[in-house]
């Protein structure tokens, strides 16, 4: 995959926070959950694909193991001068999201991060196994990835109406051969994918369902924005219908 393309990249683009926030509440929540349930204050987190810890930093800074598994040097690297700016200790491994389960072993994590991964892997059905079988029993593993019916809107609303209609008909979600990405998902795609690997899926929700529309300026400018921006993607998150045409899905899957 390709470097730094991993949950990270949600994050630090300033137009993109309020849909960092969603996904941060969802793992706070997990991590909070699972920690009053096992009795542990610091639980195990397994970044796969987690580049230079826009997430995996700041979940060691709640006090958590942190393992980031990433197949750039440079990544890693940037991972490393970023936890240490934090004042932080961050396990960085190399390796592939497929091969995870060589890297780190089985039963390794308490809650494992598939965040913009799945799109460029060889095989993501093997890359989901793999992930699979490195969380522990009742842990989770947290997916994100790109949407296949958002990239469809997107490049309408550019002007893109060919690209459009091919990403509608196309197996793998692109618009043609210089599409950057070589994969998308839809909601049902996701689950099923998740679900082959055996884990329990729960509802994939929306990430990024206004963000990406609304115009940067409008954020950046006016008083609250980014604030109000994000409570409404909190509230449509979860919406059966706008969901749907979110930049991202999300889904929390169980090991049982």
């Amino acid at each position: 995959m390709p470097p730094g393309m991993v949950g990270g990249t949600v994050n630090e683009r300033p137009r993109t926070r309020p849909a960092r926030g969603v996904v941060w509440e969802i793992l706070r929540e997990v991590l909070d959950d699972s920690a009053k349930a096992s009795g542990r204050t610091a639980l195990d987190v397994l970044d796969a694909g987690g580049g230079t810890g826009g997430l995996a930093v700041p979940l060691a800074e709640l006090g958590h193991h942190v393992t980031v598994v990433d197949s750039s040097p440079d990544a890693l690297a940037g991972l490393e001068r970023r936890a240490a700016e934090a004042g932080v200790r961050v396990r960085a491994l190399q390796g592939d999201a497929d091969g995870l389960l060589e890297t780190v072993g089985p039963d390794s994590a308490d809650l494992v991060l598939c965040h913009s991964v799945l799109e460029y892997v060889d095989d993501p059905a093997a890359a989901m196994a793999s992930i699979a079988r490195t969380v522990r029993p009742g842990g989770a593993v947290s997916v994100l990835a790109a949407n296949q019916v958002a990239a469809v809107l997107h490049r309408a609303l550019a002007g893109r109406f060919d690209d459009a209609r091919r990403l509608l008909s196309s197996a793998q979600g692109r618009w043609g051969e210089h599409d950057p990405m070589p994969r998308r998902f839809t909601s049902g795609m996701l689950a099923e994918l998740i679900a082959g690997s055996g884990l329990g899926v729960g509802e994939v929700h929306g990430v990024r369902v206004f963000t990406d529309l609304v115009p940067s300026g409008l954020i950046d400018g006016e008083r609250g924005a980014a604030e109000d921006l994000l409570a409404l993607e909190r509230a449509v998150a979860m919406h059966p219908v706008l969901k749907d045409v979110a930049t991202q899905l999300h889904a929390l899957a169980r090991r049982r």
